[in-house]
């Protein structure tokens, strides 16, 4: 059988060309193998069995040939199609217009369309990679300070952070940033807010002499424990903390001065009742110091500790204990004051009760000792102003005992008829005598001038006013009608001497006899009796009913040893005055 090679090329033709040698290397072979057929002697149904299975075989060849190509011309169809897709969607994510050739109205050249979309995608590509980690880092730095804030664990690893590759426009970078921005200036304001709380609080701490460190490790660790490349904590509970710890601080720093302020005040009253030395109170000069402080004024280490208030509060009970026995002194001093100036201004007071009063209550322990001095000092004001309130009376008082006692006096140098004896000295009685009757004849108004006033004080008092235990009043009163009867007695002694001086007239004219020349009062028999003043009896003058003296003696004596003559004229005025 031959074979035919001519079929065998039309049924083995192809779109595409073989080349020469290929097509010569087919005819040499099927040449060779019909040779090699005759000589085995094959017949030609087995021979054309062979050659349609040798056809059927290059078919199945070419087939899987064009299969392989139509697929990989689906896959460059398809990778065209990914790279306008990716082309579309990345520039939609990047926000960009991208222009692209014209490579649809290129023919049946898939190779060169991609080769032509290939440099648009891959700069695509790397926009989009470069675009992606900056937000990335964008967004990572916005999470660790956001986590800062929140005071949660922060995030370290920045492959943690998912992000949106669908939206990856300028605009939303802008806004990252914006909003990085803010954050960092908040993260700022907090770290000088921080920085500024851990300041006040070591000043505070420094102070009152207090652990800072403990104080700043419960807050936060981070305050005590900085680990490095972690900064402080900034967290909202954290600031709260601050924020609680400093206003505590400065409350305890409130209230430990106030304390202090009142147990330096206590050292001055106390120093100052007891007149200590000044060397003992230097000790505690940094205690009085703080007295006239503000808080905020109050800025040396350790001046609010607690050893410095248990250190003043043993000094003031030590003092306390001092003060005590000072005290009692002190009170007493104060009620013998007290009574000085009753009796100054002739005011009543037991002071033999006042003063058992006293000492009751300082034994009774209900008491305190400073309330009681204080009260002591408001009476001896009260008292003080009471005795100015009563100086004008008092002074004009004065005045009108001197004018009784003048009068007393008067009234016995009257009833001496030897008064004007010629001796040493009686000039002196004569002017006296005269200054005592103007001053009686002033006696009236005085009285009458005292009541008014006294009236007027105790209407204004509500109060009686007393002078020696004795209601003044009344004691005028007396005064006023003691007055009376003794000018009545001494008119009934004027009319009786009259009435005997004309009997006396009579009998002489009626006998031619004279009365017998009666002895001058308090002359003596003997021939050189000394002659002297009247007596100042105290008998119904102020002095006298008051059981009090009038301050100074005013009686004159003449000590002239001279003979008194019976017929005693009295010398002329000029001449006594001599």
């Amino acid at each position: 059988m031959s074979i035919d090679t001519s079929n065998f090329g039309a049924n083995n033709s192809s779109p595409l060309s073989l080349s020469k040698s290929a097509t010569t290397t087919c005819a040499s072979l099927l040449r060779e193998l019909q040779e090699i057929w005759d000589e085995i002697g094959e017949n030609d149904n087995e021979r054309d069995k062979m050659l349609l299975q040798l056809e059927q075989e290059c078919l199945d060849i070419y087939r899987r040939k064009v299969e392989r190509s139509r697929k990989y011309k689906a896959e460059l169809h398809q990778s065209l199609a990914g790279y306008e897709a990716e082309i579309a969607q990345v520039s939609s994510a990047l926000g960009e217009r991208v222009s692209l050739p014209r490579y649809e109205k290129m023919k049946g050249n898939l190779k060169e369309q991609i080769s032509i979309l290939s440099p648009t995608v891959e700069d695509l590509r790397r926009k989009k990679q470069e675009r992606v980690k900056e937000i990335s880092e964008i967004e990572f730095q916005v999470a660790q300070i956001c986590a800062e804030i929140a005071g949660s664990d922060q995030i370290t690893d920045i492959h943690g952070i998912r992000v949106d590759e669908l939206d990856l426009t300028t605009k939303k970078l802008g806004e990252l940033k914006s909003h990085l921005k803010e954050l960092h200036f908040e993260k700022k304001l907090r770290l000088q807010k921080v920085s500024s709380h851990i300041s006040d609080i070591h000043e505070l701490s420094a102070v009152m002499s207090l652990d800072f460190e403990k104080i700043m490790g419960e807050i936060h660790p981070s305050f005590v424990d900085s680990v490095a490349g972690q900064s402080k904590s900034i967290s909202n509970e954290t600031l709260a903390r601050l924020t609680s710890e400093m206003n505590s601080l400065i409350q305890e720093k409130q209230q430990r001065l106030l304390k202090v302020q009142h147990l330096g005040r206590t050292l001055l009253e106390l120093w100052s009742l007891m007149d200590m030395p000044i060397e003992e109170q230097t000790r505690f000069h940094h205690v009085t110091r703080l007295i006239g402080s503000t808080a905020g004024e109050v800025l040396i280490p350790g001046s609010l500790s607690v050893d410095v208030i248990e250190q003043t509060e043993v000094e003031v009970e030590r003092l306390n204990v001092l003060k005590v026995s000072k005290l009692k002194e002190l009170i007493f001093k104060r009620q013998s004051e007290l009574e000085e100036i009753y009796k100054g201004v002739h005011m009543d007071v037991d002071s033999d009760n006042a003063r058992q009063i006293l000492l009751s209550l300082m034994e009774s322990g209900g008491t305190d000792l400073s309330d009681l001095l204080s009260s002591m000092d408001d009476h001896i004001v009260k008292a003080k102003e009471q005795a100015l309130s009563r100086k004008d009376i008092l002074d004009k008082v004065e005045k009108w005992r001197h004018a009784s006692e003048e009068e007393s006096w008067l009234d016995e140098y009257e009833r001496d008829e030897n008064r004007y004896s010629a001796g040493r000295g009686v000039h002196k009685n004569l002017k006296r005598a005269e200054k005592a009757r103007a001053l009686v004849s002033k006696i009236p108004s005085l009285v009458e001038n005292l009541t008014a006033k006294v009236k007027a004080w105790e209407l204004e008092k509500g109060i009686p006013f007393l002078y020696s235990k004795a209601p003044f009043l009344r004691t005028l009163e007396e005064f006023s009608i003691s007055r009376q009867e003794k000018e009545e007695e001494k008119r009934r002694s004027r009319e009786q001497r009259k009435l005997q001086d004309q009997l006396a007239t009579e009998q002489e004219a009626l006998f031619g006899s004279k009365p017998s020349v009666k002895k001058p009062l308090g002359q003596s028999t003997h021939a050189n009796t000394m002659v002297a003043t009247p007596n100042s009896r105290r008998v119904g003058t102020p002095s006298a009913r008051f059981g009090i003296s009038g301050g100074k003696d005013r009686r004159d004596s003449g000590k002239v040893a001279t003979v008194i003559p019976i017929n005693y004229v009295a010398l002329p005025k000029d001449d006594r005055g001599g």
